[in-house]
């Protein structure tokens, strides 16, 4: 209920900003306009504005424009603050302890391939395993999730997008803005559940002299009944399509019509014996922005305005069948789903802790500079008189500079140094604060001497939190990893690459190394001891040197070289 004359007390996925003008100018909790000013096109959905909003403000902190940012919303005296690049140390950091120092990809079983009485699932998961870590290489996996995982620390969420390239002959992997990322949420639906359509829009801006107009783009992916009137596969390799009938509809060759149903039925690679009727369709088309009547927002756009685009090969992507039953856009969030389908950033907790770091810091930087150029009094002397205006001219203090003062004269100086002092501790103060909050320890943010920590233990301890912290993101992101490495398989069986067979897809799995500083020295000793005492076997061991980093390419090869090197040491001993 809102009462007049009182502003709405409002709690949502982005409330931890409402403390900021921009982000709450209005009783509805929508966004200052002058914070930017697309957010307020009509085309976008009400339910986006403050999503949009809260990705400006957080891009805004990574890259020191906080004081811009507010200058823009009125704020003269932002234009003095000083930002020295606290938010995306945090951001990067946090980043960092995420993806460790590797990422595997790793399918069950395959490490059992080459046991000496080897299942065929075990060689097969192998196989499917180099398959997709061939894929990974190729595609530049890791780099693709440095881009995509920053802006999910950083903003909350990120996004992947599969595609099948035909020239390339494998599935591309794209990342997109979250800003571009539209789902369409049922009211009563699961926020985790996967929605079943899905929109990428953005604006193109106007460009007069080239002569073109302000456009709308959107680019959606939506799940739909198999039509038989797409005929034109759109994977390379597909059947050709053939008639069931002198009056039935055309189908393809891996299609049947239910007259039970009234559906076309599709066998897809991944399950030949499980045949479904539903298929994935594309749509990409953009709309000239004075064409929109106010109101039409984004999932309702009139198609008979649109201009759709048009595929390399020639088709039209206006409904394209895609010949998949699922969308192939993976939104990744960078906390554990807890009524929203958005994620929360890694900042949203410090950014007052923030804010307060920033003041701080502006305010040492105008005591630092009255300390270095200090405010002197003279009292005593006469200052030269500009014979133009008539009036005193400043007095300039320069290194040898010699006053004459008159009898009783004195000069004063103002020390700040004090001042300057404490500020100094209170930014370390608050800079902890940030830390601590963030779940951050100092050591691992590089402000701590390693001398001045007492025992590895006391270290162990101390990155407690971060332990925490990495192990809720990397929850949150397991299952996400997962569907993308099964999405990989499934569009390379419909695009009929080679090599990848039809049947259904090896769970897959991505593993992170590490987040945290291994004393490889320490664990080489347990193992050697370990392994010497019959306490560990030995391929425990690798697994435990395989872990901290050592460069063991395959644990089962050295394994064998191992014993094979001890049993000629043993034959050829001077013993014997």
């Amino acid at each position: 209920m809102l009462l007049v004359g009182l502003p709405r007390f409002l709690i949502d996925a982005w409330s931890w900003l409402n403390y900021k003008p921009v982000m709450a100018a209005s009783y509805d909790g929508r966004p200052h306009r002058a914070l930017a000013p697309q957010v307020q096109s009509t085309w976008l959905p009400d339910e986006a504005v403050r999503r949009l909003a809260a990705y400006k403000v957080l891009a805004a902190y990574d890259s020191n424009q906080a004081g811009e940012l507010a200058v823009v919303a009125g704020n003269e005296e932002a234009s003095e603050r000083r930002e020295f690049g606290d938010p995306a140390a945090l951001v990067d950091t946090t980043l960092a302890h995420l993806l460790g120092k590797t990422q595997q990809v790793v399918v069950p079983g395959a490490e059992h391939a080459k046991d000496e009485q080897a299942t065929p699932e075990a060689v097969a998961a192998a196989r499917a395993q180099e398959r997709l870590r061939q894929w990974a290489e190729s595609e530049l996996l890791a780099l693709r999730m440095q881009a995509c995982e920053r802006k999910a620390v950083l903003l909350g969420d990120g996004v992947y997008l599969l595609a099948w390239d035909p020239a390339k002959g494998r599935v591309r992997l794209k990342t997109y803005d979250p800003g571009l990322y539209f789902p369409v949420l049922e009211d009563d639906a699961d926020p985790g559940d996967y929605p079943s359509r899905v929109h990428l829009a953005w604006e193109i801006p106007e460009d007069p002299r080239r002569g073109i107009k302000a456009k709308v783009r959107r680019i959606t992916y939506e799940l739909g009944p198999v039509e038989p009137a797409h005929v034109s596969p759109a994977m390379v390799g597909q059947p050709e399509p053939e008639t069931a009938g002198a009056s039935g509809p055309v189908l393809a060759a891996d299609e049947f019509y239910d007259e039970v149903t009234g559906m076309v039925h599709r066998a897809y690679p991944w399950a030949p014996d499980r045949p479904s009727a539903q298929t994935c369709y594309l749509t990409d088309a953009e709309w000239d922005l004075d064409s929109l009547r106010y109101g039409q927002q984004l999932d309702d756009l009139p198609l008979d305005k649109a201009v759709f685009r048009t595929r390399s090969d020639g088709a039209v992507l206006d409904r394209l069948d895609l010949r998949i039953d699922f969308l192939p856009l993976v939104h990744i969030t960078n906390t554990v789903a807890d009524g929203e389908h958005f994620g929360m950033s890694a900042l949203a907790k410090v950014m007052q802790v923030l804010d307060e770091l920033a003041e701080t810091d502006t305010d040492s930087a105008r005591a630092s500079a009255t300390t270095g150029a200090p405010i002197i009094g003279l009292a005593g002397s006469h200052a030269e008189v500009d014979r133009l205006t008539g009036r005193p001219k400043p007095l300039a203090v320069a290194p040898g500079t010699v006053f004459q003062l008159a009898d009783g004269g004195r000069m004063d100086v103002l020390d700040t140094s004090n001042q300057l002092a404490e500020l100094r501790a209170r930014v370390e103060e608050v800079r902890d604060r940030a830390a601590v909050n963030a779940r951050i320890p100092a050591v691992s943010l590089g402000t701590v001497d390693p001398s001045d920590v007492p025992s590895g233990y006391a270290l162990q301890l101390s990155l407690g939190p971060l332990d925490s912290l990495v192990d809720a993101m990397r929850l949150a992101r397991a299952h996400k990893y997962s569907l993308l490495l099964k999405m990989v398989q499934r569009i390379h069986q419909a695009g009929r690459a080679h090599g990848w067979p039809e049947g259904e897809c090896f769970p897959a799995r991505l593993v992170f190394g590490p987040h945290t500083p291994t004393d490889c020295t320490a664990v080489l000793d347990d193992v050697v001891k370990g392994v010497g005492a019959g306490v560990l076997s030995l391929e425990t061991g690798i697994r435990m040197l395989l872990d901290v980093g050592y460069p063991i390419e395959d644990a089962r090869q050295e394994v064998e070289r191992i014993t094979s090197r001890r049993s000629h040491d043993k034959q050829w001993s001077p013993a014997s």
